[in-house]
């Protein structure tokens, strides 16, 4: 086989439907998934790289040279760093290696312009070859509008953008005629972009208010990210008629499921209900599942506006104390949420499982369902655990006054989900232990406390359902080879899995060369309670790739599962909505007959469809994380001085970063600022050692640390270590003072 792997791989790369993979990924496309046969394989792209006739880029994509150094430049998006540098990401789908851009190299580009850029060298290192380069045009610019606090320095009007994308200041000379006070956050729409020795100057067109007043940071944030706010006339007009037409009158060909016992299960402040479940003991012994899912298709016709919008919105962005829905609400919190005790369309898969959770066959239908209940997760819990009280938003309930019907389904749902989350352990399906807080916000938007999110096991019985049900539709489109659009998880890269095991081992770990799922998993089991056991999650998390929308059949790494797409969700995402249109088309066609699926999307178009919403999902998470990080920092900033217990989480050649464990959020501590030594800095292995003293500081270890400084406009905090606890013990020597440091402190760098 060997001999003739070299040119297998060059039809492959020369392939129009080929898009560049790295090696692990290639080899798996090309069926060479026998670890025999991966060797003759690497063997074989070796050589090619050896010849010239293939490269690696510095996102490891394999290619060929000509789509890599195109004689007329490289057109990507430019995502500038804090510190300086940025990258070219390709908008070519054949070039995707990103190109880095050294420093005053990006042509007065800011992050999300639109680029040309020229590679100006090149180099070998570890058997990659990497570019760097310059930009030499913009082609357009996407980013003008930007929020930013008002100053006045040296008798002229400033913008201070937020965040750290764009730093620079912006000269604002309308604002001397507009009586704004200076502090205010403002929106303001560039003019002229900087150029070398000339900041940039624009236009004030919105003032959101004073810092710290109610919802100013929630509408700067939205204005950062620039996400949709309210949704255009006629998607209004679309839903209100989309309600009024809604009627039993259409429902004839539906299978009624009014009379069985169905229940949801979401959050105490979920207004969107878009599943629910039922489940049935058959006489055989055998387990009938259904997830019974909102009907959104039904609402909205391909190409129609709320269609549109929906497909440019991509998803629902969640925000403490406040949703951007997809859709609009009198759907999304109407007629297609799965309310209590009124009637709702559904499209519904049913699951025959044995009696160890595994799936025997599946069918689905168009339904009618009429939720018998609508709980929540910690009442559902409490139901579970016979407590004599269960906790409800109106008081306190006794178990008896619930229909016992549904209590008896909650119980039987607990023993399925038990059996379905052990068979999918066996697979090796990971699950990552990362704590997570919920803000409690008062009535100005300010958050006053924090407390643990609720882990209860319902909200694992529920997405073992879900995540059933996404298997079967997938398993359905797989077997009718109809292109749909996954949700794919790649496989570790080998380089993202020695960096974990470099790291895991400085922890006191190991890892075996050869990396599976079983060794991740039996590494989370070994960290479960013990201190380092976040870090130790952290890492593997970061070690694996990120999870996307795409047509390719690669199937999700951290689910083990070889055939998977998202379905239960159409309100919240557009993902949904494609595999609801295609089940529809399946369920049309007569049963004796294979459905035609007229219209339906290409695989070119999934492809751009998957490329749109995996941007949008990215967006609304950094979204989320930002508003929560503003608000956090808002709160700090009242508590310097203070001291709290952290965990070190980050190593960087700048310093490390703890995170705060009463808020889950992080700060740094600059070399300089860290004691009096020199410090080795070992980023890969996660550690640093001090010259002198030899102490090690590494990811894991705990602290106690002050709050030193705090910026919310550029989102930074900075930490000082007051105590370090390590893993065991405590030593008896806190950190000098961070504002006096030693003038012979010196950071040595090892690669």
């Amino acid at each position: 086989m060997s001999e003739h792997l070299p040119t297998k791989i060059l039809t492959h790369l020369k392939s129009e439907r080929y898009r560049p993979l790295k090696p692990r990924r290639l080899a798996k496309e090309l069926k060479l998934t026998q670890e025999r046969d991966y060797h003759a394989f690497r063997d074989a792209l070796r050589e090619l790289m050896h010849a010239g006739r293939v490269v690696l880029g510095t996102g490891g994509g394999v290619t060929l040279p000509a789509q890599t150094l195109r004689a007329e430049g490289i057109v990507g998006t430019y995502r500038q760093n804090p510190r300086g540098f940025g990258f070219v990401v390709p908008t070519d789908p054949d070039s995707h290696e990103d190109l880095f851009i050294p420093e005053d190299e990006n042509g007065g580009a800011i992050t999300g312009d639109i680029v040309r850029a020229k590679i100006t060298n090149r180099q070998q290192r570890d058997g990659k070859t990497m570019f760097r380069g310059r930009v030499v045009e913009i082609v357009s610019r996407t980013q003008r509008r930007f929020v930013g606090s008002l100053v006045r320095r040296q008798g002229q009007w400033l913008v201070l953008p937020d965040g750290n994308a764009f730093t620079e200041p912006i000269s604002a000379p309308d604002a001397a005629s507009r009586h704004i006070k200076a502090g205010a956050k403002v929106v303001v729409e560039l003019t002229t972009y900087p150029q070398p020795g000339q900041m940039a100057q624009g236009v004030i067109t919105e003032v959101l208010g004073q810092a710290g007043e109610k919802d100013v940071d929630l509408k700067s944030v939205i204005v950062q990210f620039n996400l949709p706010q309210e949704f255009p006339v006629p998607c209004v007009d679309q839903a209100r008629s989309a309600v009024q037409r809604f009627n039993s009158s259409d429902w004839g060909q539906r299978l009624d499921l009014s009379d069985r016992v169905i229940c949801t299960i979401d959050p105490d402040d979920a207004k969107d209900f878009d599943d629910a479940i039922s489940l049935q003991k058959l006489d055989n012994g055998q387990w009938e599942l259904g997830v019974h899912i909102a009907d959104v298709s039904y609402f909205i016709p391909p190409g129609s506006p709320l269609d549109v919008e929906a497909k440019n919105r991509g998803n629902s962005v969640y925000f403490p104390g406040h949703v951007i829905p997809m859709l609009p609400e009198v759907l999304s919190n109407g007629v297609c949420s799965l309310q209590e005790d009124v009637p709702r369309l559904c499209k519904s898969a049913f699951i025959v499982l044995d009696d160890d959770g595994q799936p025997i066959r599946t069918h689905f239908a168009n339904t009618v369902i009429r939720s018998a209940s609508r709980l929540r997760y910690r009442e559902a819990q409490a139901i579970l655990d016979g407590a004599d009280l269960v906790p409800h938003p109106d008081g306190p309930r006794k178990i008896d006054s619930y229909d016992p019907a549904v209590v008896e389904l909650l119980h039987q749902m607990n023993a399925l989900a038990r059996r379905l989350r052990k068979r999918r352990a066996a697979a090796g399906q990971l699950v990552l232990e990362l704590p997570e807080i919920e803000l409690i916000l008062d009535d100005e938007g300010k958050v006053v406390g924090a407390r643990e999110e609720d882990t209860s096991f319902t909200h694992t019985l529920i997405e073992m359902f879900m995540v059933e049900a996404n298997e079967a539709v997938a398993r359905l489109l797989d077997s009718l080879d109809v292109p749909f659009l996954r949700r794919i998880h790649p496989e570790p890269e080998d380089e993202d899995s020695l960096r974990l095991r470099d790291f895991v081992q400085a922890a006191g770990y190991r890892l075996p060369k050869h990396l599976d799922r079983k060794a991740l998993q039996g590494l989370l089991a070994s960290a479960k309670g013990k201190p380092e056991s976040f870090a130790i999650n952290l890492a593997v998390l970061k070690s694996l790739t990120r999870a996307e929308y795409s047509p390719r059949p690669v199937g999700h790494y951290a689910l083990a599962s070889e055939h998977y797409a998202h379905f239960t969700s159409p309100i919240r995402r557009y993902a949904d909505l494609t595999i609801h249109r295609l089940l529809q088309q399946y369920l049309s066609a007569p049963p004796s007959r294979r459905p035609h699926f007229d219209g339906a999307p290409s695989n070119d178009e999934l492809v751009e469809v998957g490329r749109h919403i995996s941007f949008t999902e990215r967006r609304a998470d950094d979204a989320e994380k930002e508003l929560r990080k503003v608000k956090i920092l808002e709160l700090l900033e009242k508590q310097i001085g203070e001291d709290f217990p952290g965990v070190v989480t980050g190593i960087a050649n700048f310093g490390i970063f703890v995170q705060l464990r009463t808020w889950l959020i992080e700060g740094l501590i600059h070399y300089e600022d860290l004691m009096d030594d020199w410090w080795d800095v070992d980023e890969r292995a996660g550690f640093i050692r001090g010259q002198r003293t030899g102490r090690r500081i590494g990811i894991g270890d705990t602290a106690t640390v002050r709050i030193v400084r705090v910026d919310p406009p550029r989102r930074q905090l900075d930490l000082a270590i007051m105590q370090l606890h390590g893993r065991a013990g405590v030593e008896k020597h806190p950190t000098k003072h961070p504002r006096k440091p030693q003038k012979h402190q010196r950071v040595s760098r090892r690669r």
